[in-house]
């Protein structure tokens, strides 16, 4: 029999989601992709089969547009009707935060969503979406065994020191600590970068994942070891509307100088900030790219500034650097901003080939190039369906 495994990634208004089909032996073959927008005010259902063929479309009424059970079970039944013999078994479900405890997926029971509900506050802009999504599907489909897999879990192996603000331990010791995110991306990456380069198997290698969201994380033999994010996914690079690292005085001014309240800055340094902030342009990066005003060119600028520096800081986290690897949006399918970085690392022997660079291949450094550097695509959705498939057997 053919087992179906279905991958949600739910946010605030979307409901993104895979299915993949899996025999048993070898990785889970995607099969089908789409997502449900406009949740709250006018939800659309997209669905396209694996060479991106559209499958169907739907729109919903605005009066359907909040109940995401329906829509979740709608998208269950239609998944269902078009699995051609195989048997839909579990979901699996990209949940932000794992807090200390979950260092892999769990099987999803009442007990372990209320643990995680109790995380709301470490990811108040993820976690509550994640975990409605959880709760609609159990509650369309009770039957359907559910795992969460986590952007945390990858990261807690690092080194306790990686880990720690220097605060009060009374602080630490109730969470307030760096977690790191984008783990799912990185422990696909951390996989599939010794089957495309066997000798960097136990490597020392900086991986950036940059998107719309942006991190950059160390990886020694297949480990994190240190990450720009930390306590929350607003640390570490500038990133579309996300400032990255700001001093924190800076939120001291803006509260006594400024008078703004905790909700006021959390908007300005979640949704007005970064690329979108500096250039006053957009947050797009390929808008920033074909523009002439001299703003987007900083945001471009400072957004390879901060990614060359953090790739000093995280190889020193190692102790040295094997390669470099660029994965996600921007890091896949912008020449530009890896040509940048690239000649912001020219210190450290890294030397980047136009035509390969250009043409986004899968290795883009000179042969004389001291660090190789990859562009290698990231599939967080293969991850969740491998994890899902793992925690049922287990």
């Amino acid at each position: 029999m053919t087992k179906a495994i279905l991958v949600i990634n739910a946010g605030s208004s979307s409901l993104k989601f895979s299915v993949f089909r899996d025999s048993g032996s070898g990785d889970p073959v995607a099969a089908i992709n789409g997502q449900i927008s406009g949740i709250g005010t006018a939800p659309v259902f997209e669905a396209k089969d694996i060479d991106r063929k559209p499958l169907e479309g739907k729109a919903w009424q605005p009066d359907e547009a909040s109940d995401r059970t329906a829509l979740l079970a709608y998208l269950l039944d239609w998944i269902e009707a078009r699995l051609d013999g195989a048997t839909l078994v579990a979901a699996g479900h990209r949940v932000v935060h794992g807090g200390i405890r979950h260092a892999a997926p769990v099987r999803i029971t009442p007990a372990v969503l209320d643990e995680l509900e109790g995380l709301v506050p470490l990811a108040p802009l993820h976690q509550p979406h994640n975990l409605a999504a959880i709760r609609a599907l159990a509650e369309a489909h009770p039957e359907l065994p559910q795992v969460a897999c986590f952007d945390t879990a990858f990261h807690r192996g690092q080194p306790w020191q990686a880990g720690m603000f220097a605060i009060p331990r009374e602080l630490t010791d109730e969470g307030v600590r760096r977690y790191g995110f984008h783990g799912l991306s990185y422990e696909y990456i951390a996989r599939r970068l010794p089957e495309i380069a066997p000798e960097l198997g136990d490597a020392r290698v900086v991986v950036a994942h940059l998107g719309s969201g942006a991190s950059m994380c160390a990886i020694h033999a297949g480990r994190s070891m240190d990450s720009t994010m930390g306590f929350t996914a607003l640390d570490g690079l500038p990133m579309g509307t996300r400032c990255g690292a700001i001093d924190p005085g800076v939120l001291i001014y803006l509260m006594r100088e400024k008078g703004l309240d905790a909700g006021a800055i959390e908007k300005l340094l979640y949704n007005k900030s970064g690329l979108l902030g500096v250039s006053g342009v957009s947050n797009d990066m390929r808008a920033l790219l074909e523009s002439a005003d001299p703003h987007a060119q900083e945001a471009v600028e400072l957004f390879g500034f901060r990614i060359a520096k953090e790739t000093g800081a995280l190889a020193s986290s190692m102790g040295g650097i094997d390669a470099l690897v660029f994965t996600a949006g921007i890091g896949e399918r912008s020449a530009p901003v890896r040509a940048l970085v690239a000649e912001k690392l020219a210190w450290l022997g890294v030397s980047v080939d136009a035509a390969a660079n250009t043409a986004n291949a899968a290795k883009i450094s000179t042969k004389d190039s001291r660090i190789p550097v990859y562009v290698i695509p990231t599939d967080e959705e293969r991850m969740i369906a491998l994890h899902t498939r793992n925690a049922l057997a287990a």
